[in-house]
């Protein structure tokens, strides 16, 4: 992880720190060929802070803006040998369950890092974590089709708004 950097630690309302190195900004874009509507990229995840065990793994992580919080599959617990935290009652799809919670740390592409992250275990088979609004949230995002050709772009803190009806009048003035 960052080790010897300093850190900073900022709560949310999700039970959720991001950790950031101080004053520095971070980011992420990946290129899609064509277009896509399915945006999934790699992550490593690892339980929350051990000093026994600082190895993470690789998964694979699907961006889901309509996920409050970031979800786990059995596969991530299983794995990671991860042990529950506490339960929680969750909404979805296909109604609500009652599920276990889990400590971890994720790390995006280029170091973008989320420490103390409380997550779900969810059902599902075709990705290994969903990366919710609870990260999502904390930084700007975007996605575009410029070309026929899907970009997602991710920086965390947030700098700036995006407002395309703004740029669209001033182009027009």
């Amino acid at each position: 992880m960052l080790a010897g950097k300093q850190r900073l630690y900022i709560n949310f309302s999700f039970a959720c720190r991001i950790c950031l190195i101080m004053n520095n900004l971070k980011a992420l874009t990946f290129d899609y060929n064509g277009l896509t509507n399915i945006i999934e990229t790699n992550c490593n995840i690892c339980p929350t802070y051990n000093p026994d065990n600082q190895h993470s793994t690789k998964f694979r992580a699907l961006w889901d803006t309509g996920a409050m919080a970031s979800v786990i599959s059995a596969k991530v617990v299983n794995d990671l040998q991860l042990q529950p935290v506490g339960r929680a009652k969750v909404i979805h799809a296909n109604g609500e369950s009652l599920v276990d919670t889990y400590m971890i740390d994720i790390q995006l592409i280029n170091n973008i890092e989320f420490c103390s992250l409380h997550v779900t275990e969810g059902l599902f088979t075709d990705t290994d974590v969903l990366i919710g609004m609870d990260i999502i949230s904390q930084g700007d995002f975007a996605i575009t089709s410029h070309e026929n050709n899907t970009k997602l772009s991710f920086q965390v803190p947030s700098t700036h708004n995006i407002d395309f009806v703004k740029e669209i009048i001033d182009k027009n003035i």
